[in-house]
C-alpha cells in the first residue's frame, strides 16, 4: 500500500520560513516525478513544484519562485520544500505526490494525472 506523508506545517510569521517534508512507503520515489501543490480555502489546486527522478531538474509555480526551494533525498525516500520570505497568501495545504509523467508535464497540467498523493499539511502564514 502506498502512502505519503507531509509533515512540517504550521502557523509561521509573515517572512518567515518553514521546511515540509513528505515521506513515501510502499513506493520508491526514485522511480517517479515528485511534486508540491497546494490548496487555499475556497480556491483551485496550484502547482508549486516538481523535480524530475534524478533531481537535476525543477519546476517552480510563478508565485514561489526564487522563494521555494523543492530537493529530495534518495537515500530516505523523502521529498522536502523549503519555504522562505512566507506571505499570507502562502496559506495553503501542502500536499506532495508522485508521479510516472514528467516535471514538466506535472507543472503544466497542474497535478493532473499524479499517481499517488498525500493528504497535506496546513501552513498558516499570519501575524
Amino acid at each position: 500500500q502506498v502512502q505519503l506523508v507531509e509533515s512540517g506545517g504550521g502557523l509561521v510569521q509573515p517572512g518567515g520560513s518553514l521546511r515540509l517534508s513528505c515521506v513515501g512507503s510502499g513506493v520508491t520515489f526514485s522511480n517517479y516525478v515528485m511534486g508540491w501543490f497546494r490548496q487555499a480555502p475556497g480556491k483551485a489546486r496550484e502547482f508549486v513544484s516538481s523535480i524530475n527522478r534524478n533531481g537535476d531538474f525543477t519546476y517552480y509555480g510563478d508565485s514561489v519562485k526564487g522563494r521555494f526551494t523543492i530537493s529530495r533525498a534518495y537515500s530516505k525516500n523523502t521529498l522536502d520544500l523549503q519555504m522562505n520570505s512566507l506571505t499570507p497568501e502562502d496559506t495553503a495545504v501542502y500536499s506532495c505526490a508522485a508521479g510516472s509523467r514528467t516535471a514538466r508535464y506535472y507543472y503544466t497540467s497542474n497535478g493532473d494525472g499524479m499517481d499517488y498523493w498525500g493528504k497535506g499539511t496546513l501552513v498558516t502564514v499570519s501575524s
